[in-house]
């Protein structure tokens, strides 16, 4: 069993590890560090890790392999890493880790094929040099892609636990808060109310027992910014909590996480064992302070109304999952009546990095209103998929076409979905606009916990907002009139016009249904819900217009107003089209005109997709 640190046995054990590294790199060791984030690992990345552990003993190399958190390049995963010389290595398989090894670690010589740009072959490829990561700025993620998220040693060399260092013995618990007031953290979660703000309410009140919650109940469509951030640098999360825990008068944490999430909740048991190994949790007089606290792990079933907080909860309560009128707020009276502190994941993993480096470097990143960086995860019609963390204020270009490298395929780009189910579509004419809280709310839309879809002109906006509603109107806990039936009205709305059923009226009814949803829906859930709707009304009109009045779908995505047909002048009789039909609905001998039974097609698309000559139309 490990023994209790003191504040001088952890500063001692942090020096000793950094005199190790240090005598490592003068002894010339290398490290292959290798992504070990969900979408590495589900692409081979395991059995990557395995191949080069056994090449690298096989060739008696002098290199150390670690399996990191995610390194945010999904999109080219898996990804290896060449330290000291940051040579980066996409789209790896295990049958390449002989040649890393053999080629690169043993012989100098770099593994062309492999790297991101081949015209580099010469000097490689530095992750700082490759467009998706030139204009990020790693304050979340900093961990992430660089230690081992297995081994506490590991984050306690790269300065982890020297913020909870110094909020035990340098500052008082008001000048914790302070701290983070004058940094200008706002909530990650959707809201962005600041941070310190909330923590000063909780510090503020009276009770004989407090709770710090982390909120990593993820649940938007396309978002994964807190699984990955929990799976890469899952101490950053327990010591941002024991600082908010000082700073409140706090002793107990939960982290209220999906049960879907298995490897983020594996690396947080690990961790939260390695802390209390080190007499960093679980017990009396941490590190020699007068401070206690412990965390504990709660599981979320994946009811998305459970993000929260009110829900969240009573879900930890063991009651059902939904949402309560406020006031009071948590911090003033939440789990179990007493003051409860609710952050979730990103704005805690800031924390740390805030009280080390200090508000005033914190400040200085980002706008004058929303200060720091955010993570997205960038998915959807975009070449270069993936986490990004930038600073505030960085335009959405800059984003899709900069770190995205642009729409695939030469398409056009439509739209953008930020804030998911419960944020708005941002249409072209935004794409200059500054990326923070005010500038999204001004245009309909919000920043949310972080999901950003990109979407191009094959995609159909009343589709998108349909799939959004389908989205809410399931996860509604069905509590208040306003979200239960007003969802459901709108969603059967949507539905009429993508059918060719609507009628001119149906644009003020969903106005009006929009409106009475904002204004009385309980939570924030209800309230937002209508968000795309109404950025389909607001910047999209003409495409709802012509669902309506031309009973047309431009995109070709609403099926039942679309039709297809085979050009007589291009077809050649090639049965292409014929042979993949489900249900035999396109006649035609070899080499005679091919026509579409419209009585039998089911508008699967199949044939559009696979005639090579583009003889099939859509009308």
């Amino acid at each position: 069993m490990a023994e209790k640190l003191t504040r001088e046995g952890l500063a001692a054990l942090r020096a000793s590890l950094t005199t190790t590294n240090e005598k490592d790199a003068k002894g010339g060791k290398q490290y292959l560090l290798v992504c070990g984030g969900t979408a590495c690992d589900s692409n081979g990345g395991m059995g990557l890790y395995a191949a080069l552990k056994k090449a690298a003993e096989y060739a008696s190399a002098n290199v150390s392999i670690v399996r990191t958190g995610c390194m945010g390049f999904c999109e080219r995963g898996p990804i290896v890493k060449v330290l000291p010389s940051d040579i980066f290595y996409v789209d790896v398989k295990p049958e390449d880790a002989a040649a890393i090894i053999n080629e690169h670690i043993v012989g100098g010589q770099i593994v062309t094929r492999l790297l991101y740009d081949k015209s580099q072959a010469e000097v490689g490829n530095q992750g700082k040099d490759i467009d998706f990561y030139a204009k990020q700025q790693r304050i979340v993620l900093r961990h992430c892609g660089l230690i081992d998220p297995e081994k506490i040693d590991d984050y306690i060399a790269h300065e982890g636990y020297l913020g909870l260092e110094k909020a035990l013995f340098d500052m008082t618990p008001a000048g914790i808060i302070q701290e983070i007031l004058d940094s200008g953290l706002r909530g990650r979660g959707g809201a962005g109310f600041p941070t310190g703000k909330k923590w000063q309410f909780s510090a503020g009140v009276e009770a004989d027992q407090k709770y710090i919650v982390c909120n990593a109940d993820e649940g938007d469509p396309g978002a994964y910014m807190d699984r990955s951030t929990l799976e890469g640098d899952p101490h950053a999360i327990l010591e941002a909590m024991m600082i908010a825990g000082r700073a409140t008068g706090a002793t107990k944490g939960f982290i209220y996480i999906r049960a879907e999430y298995p490897l983020a909740i594996k690396r947080l048991q690990i961790a939260i064992e390695q802390a209390r190994a080190y007499g960093l949790l679980g017990c009396e007089n941490i590190l020699g302070s007068d401070f206690t606290f412990d965390i504990e792990l709660r599981f979320g079933a994946g009811a998305f109304v459970c993000g929260e907080e009110t829900a969240l909860l009573a879900s930890i309560e063991g009651k059902r999952g939904q949402p309560t009128p406020r006031p009071p707020f948590p911090a003033v009276k939440g789990l179990w009546g007493k003051p409860t502190i609710i952050n979730n994941v990103e704005t805690l993993a800031n924390v740390a990095a805030i009280i080390v480096k200090g508000a005033k470097w914190f400040s200085s990143i980002g706008t004058e209103t929303s200060k720091g960086t955010k993570v997205f995860a960038l998915t959807g019609k975009v070449k270069n998929s993936g986490l990004i963390e930038v600073p505030m204020g960085i335009t959405l270009r800059e984003i899709i076409f900069d770190i995205g490298g642009g729409i695939p395929n030469g398409r056009k780009f439509k739209a953008a979905q930020t804030g998911g189910p419960s944020g708005g579509m941002i249409p072209p004419e935004f794409l200059d606009m500054p990326i923070d809280y005010e500038s999204l709310a001004k245009i309909g839309s919000i920043m949310g916990s972080g999901g950003l879809i990109v979407m191009d002109d094959t995609d159909c906006i009343v589709d998108v907002a349909k799939f959004y509603l389908e989205f809410t109107v399931d996860e509604s806990c069905g509590k208040c009139m306003p979200c239960r039936i007003g969802g459901r009205a709108l969603l059967n709305t949507l539905t009429r016009i993508s059918e060719g059923n609507g009628e001119p009226s149906d644009i003020q009814k969903m106005r009006d249904i929009c409106d009475a949803m904002n204004r009385a829906s309980l939570c924030g859930l209800g309230q937002t819900a209508s968000n795309p709707v109404q950025a389909m009304l607001r910047y999209f009109m003409d495409e709802v217009l012509e669902h309506i009045n031309n009973r047309k779908c431009p995109s070709g995505k609403c099926k039942k107003l679309v039709q297809y047909r085979i050009n007589p002048d291009r077809c050649v009789g090639c049965t292409a089209c014929a042979r993949v039909c489900p249900v035999g609905a396109i006649t035609g001998k070899v080499k005679e005109k091919h026509v579409i039974d419209p009585q039998k097609c089911v508008k699967c698309g199949q044939c559009y997709n696979t005639c090579k000559l583009h003889a099939i139309t859509i009308a």
